[in-house]
This record gives structure tokens, sequence and C-alpha cells, in this order.
């Protein structure tokens, strides 16, 4: 038979070749018999597994990286707390200040504050100015002017869209409140005897009621009289903010105490359970990751499993706790002398499993002990560790840091095994376009011999004599 008689038989095949990751293949077997499509795809199959074997070591590195991306973030974070806990500003001193009465007399600190205990009496609050006015809807614009600013009362406005116009003025100088009886009241927006409402209504729509003068506070001080236009007192005891809320006349006198200065306990306490908060939630991450075992089934599980970095990494976060630091003396050189550690054992000796686990915990006894008894060593515990803390995990997060350089590294691999994955692709694909050109070749030569045969055969039957 011809070349074209071959290639008009390949071509009437009707064959539907496939790529290797979709489709079926169609290659008919009507004159062989043969399931030609399962030969091929059981042969490609064969050839398959190399690139099989790339794809899952790529889909490893990737989750890797992810789960180590997820790592250096984690860490980076508790550097930022280890960095905030050794912050020299942590222990800027403060001076507590209480009042007996915060509904009649509240008392904040400043700085520079006498220490001891203060007498404070209020007579009278500070209020502001007022006037009540008679309000008629005009029925043509109206202008107006208050404490010298001008408004327009607009032609048909309500009364409470009047009092709002005038509580959206920015610049006001009062403030307007409607009432159920048609009325306006305002209100001087500073206290104080000097504070005033002067209302100028030429059209006459605004008719005057009541008025009331602002008055100031009146207050004493250890028998020290004193008066403010604000209830907000600043001058009436050094260093401290009084914020007058009730007079004292028939309960008698509040007493302001005033502390000495010294360390926030509860900013520091806040810091340092900030740290450990996030130190327990590294260690519990990464030991899930080294634990994690790998799976015959699933190559992106138990990428980290026994990981030696991160082992030695948790390693010395943990000896770090209780390495005394350089120069410190005993007793108030490790971060366990100010309560920060594993914890102690329970009530049966055993210990708990988060203490086993590597976990921390802060005591607040002992560290406030410690800030009452030692707060400058206190300070340099924290100064001291946070430095070389710091430095430890920043090793490891960094930009520039071994995390990653790791996933830099992996990185480059997952592209170069993409490049051999799709060279091995391509060169499968050529392969199975081969297999099916020659499975076709096969059936139309099959073809071809059968179709001779029966002709020879029917020419045979038809001779004489046959």
């Amino acid at each position: 038979m011809s070349s074209s008689s071959v290639s008009s038989s390949t071509s009437s095949t009707g064959l539907n070749l496939s790529s290797l990751t979709s489709g079926t293949l169609q290659v008919t077997g009507l004159a062989s018999g043969l399931n030609t499509n399962q030969i091929i795809q059981e042969e490609m199959a064969i050839y398959q597994q190399p690139v099989t074997n790339l794809q899952n070591q790529q889909s490893g590195l990737t989750a890797m990286n992810k789960q180590l991306a997820s790592i250096q973030s984690e860490l980076k974070t508790l550097s930022a707390d280890g960095l905030a806990v050794g912050d020299p500003t942590l222990f800027k001193t403060q001076q507590a200040v209480t009042s007996s009465d915060t509904t009649r007399v509240q008392a904040s600190s400043a700085t520079g504050a006498g220490v001891g205990g203060y007498q404070v009496s209020v007579s009278q609050l500070a209020n502001s100015a007022q006037a009540t006015y008679g309000y008629t809807s005009p029925t043509s614009d109206d202008a107006i002017t208050i404490n010298g600013t001008s408004y327009t009362i607009s032609a048909g406005e309500s009364v409470q869209d009047f009092a709002d116009a005038i509580n959206s003025d920015k610049n006001g100088t009062v403030y307007a409140a409607a009432t159920n009886s048609g009325t306006v009241v305002f209100s001087s927006r500073q206290t104080g005897a000097s504070s005033a409402v002067a209302v100028s209504d030429p059209g006459n729509h605004l008719a005057l009621q009541s008025s009331k003068p602002g008055q100031d506070a009146q207050f004493s001080v250890d028998g020290v009289a004193g008066s403010s236009a604000s209830n907000t007192v600043t001058n009436a005891i050094g260093g401290v903010s009084l914020t007058l809320t009730g007079v004292t006349t028939t309960s008698g006198p509040v007493t302001v105490n005033v502390g000495a200065p010294a360390p926030n306990t509860s900013s520091i306490s806040g810091a340092i359970n900030a740290f450990v908060t996030q130190y327990n939630k590294v260690i519990s991450d990464v030991q899930t990751q080294l634990a994690q075992q790998p799976s015959s089934t699933d190559p992106t599980q138990g990428t980290l499993y026994g990981d030696p970095e991160l082992q030695d990494l948790l390693t010395q976060m943990r000896s770090m706790m209780y390495t005394p630091g350089s120069g410190l003396s005993a007793g108030a050189s490790t971060m366990g002398d100010i309560g920060v550690s594993t914890g102690a054992t329970t009530g049966t000796g055993a210990e708990s499993a988060s203490a086993l686990a590597g976990n921390l915990t802060l005591n607040a006894t002992t560290l406030t002990n410690m800030l009452q008894s030692n707060a400058g060593g206190v300070k340099s515990i924290l100064s001291n560790w946070s430095s070389s803390f710091v430095s430890l995990v920043d090793n490891a997060s960094d930009a520039s840091g071994t995390i990653a350089a790791r996933m830099s590294g992996d990185s480059s691999q997952i592209s170069n095994l993409g490049n051999q994955i799709a060279s091995m692709q391509s060169a499968l694909t050529d392969k199975q376009n081969f297999l099916v050109q020659q499975f076709a070749q096969l059936e139309a030569a099959l073809s071809s011999n059968q179709s001779e045969s029966s002709w020879l055969t029917s020419q045979i039957a038809a001779l004489p004599g046959v």
C-alpha cells in the first residue's frame, strides 16, 4: 500500500489527542481489537511518575515556605514585644494620685507633685451663663447676632432646626437647646463668671424670658481658698489636676493622696505580659510544625518535621530566659528574678503541661515586690535581656536573617523545579503524540491488510472451479 493510502487511513481514524493532564485519549482499535487508549495511558503513567515526583517536591517546598513565612512574621512581632520590654521610657517615674470621693473630686497627676495628702472642699461648681428665649418661626428670613456672631433664622424654620444650626457652628460661642414648650435655651460654651449670652434680634422672633449669669468654681485646699472659671483646676495642688464634679458642703472635704515617684507597675506588667503571650504563641506554633510527621499521600504535610534549625532556635530562646545578664548582681540578673518563668510545680509536685512545653508565665507578685525593692535592678535586667533576646530573634526573622535565606533558596529551587516540570511535560506530550501516531499507523496497516485479504479471498472464491 502507498504512503498516501496509509496517511488517508490514519486520518480516517478520527484521533483526538489530549494533554497529559486532562481529557481522555481516543485511539480506536477497530482493526486490531486492542484497547489502544488504555495501553497508551498505562505507558504514559510510567513516564509521568518522575514528573509527579518533582511536582510533589515542589508542593512540599511551597508549603514549607508558607509555614516559614508564618513563623517569620510571628518572630517579628515577638522581637517588637521584646524591644518594648527593654524600652527605657517604660521606667519613666510617675506619681499615683487617688481621691477618696471621685463623685465630687477627681484627681490625676501631671509631674512634680508634692507627696502627701490634701483636703479639698468644694462650695460651688463653675457653670456657664444661660438665657431662655421664646421662639417664633419667621415668615421671611431673619438676621440675628449672638455674642457678636451673625446667624439667619430661615423662613418657616422650626425651633429644633434653628438650635441644630447654632450647634453646628464650630466657631460659635453658645450652645442651643430646643424645649418642648417651643423655647430655646442658649448656654455659653465657656464656664465662669465672665461667660455671657447676648442676643440681638431686630425681627423680634426671639423674646427673652429668663437669664442666669455664669459663676466660678469656689473651693479650698487645706483651708486655702481658691476659685476657677473652669471645673478643671490645675493650680490648686502643684503637679496635680483636679476635676470638680460635686460640692462637699454636706459630705465634708475629699482627701487627695499623692504618692512618691515610681515606675508604673501596670505599664511594665502589661509590656511583659504582651511579650509572654507572643512568646508562648511562637513556641506553640513552632512545636506544632516540628511535631507534624510527613505523609505518604500529602507532600505538604510535615515539611518542617524535626527541623534542626528551628529546634536550635527554640533551645536558644528558652536558654536565654534563664541566662544571667552580663555584669548583673546575683538575685537581680535573670528574667526569673522578676517573675518570668515556666511556672512552679503543681501541688502534687508534677510539672504542668504548659511548663513542660516551655510556655512562660509572669508572677505579678514577684514583679511588684521587685519593683518596690529594686526598680533599678528590674530595669537593668530587662534592658540587658531585651538587647540579647531581640538580637537572637532578629538573626532569624530579619529580611537578611536565616529564615529569609532559607525561603529565598527554596523559592529558587521551586522555580527550577517548575522549569524542569515544564520541560518534561513538553517531552511527555511529544512522547504521547508519537505513541498515538504509532498505534494509528498500526491500525491503518492492519485495516489495509484485512481489506486486501478480504479482496483476495473474494477473488479466489470467484475463480472458475472453486
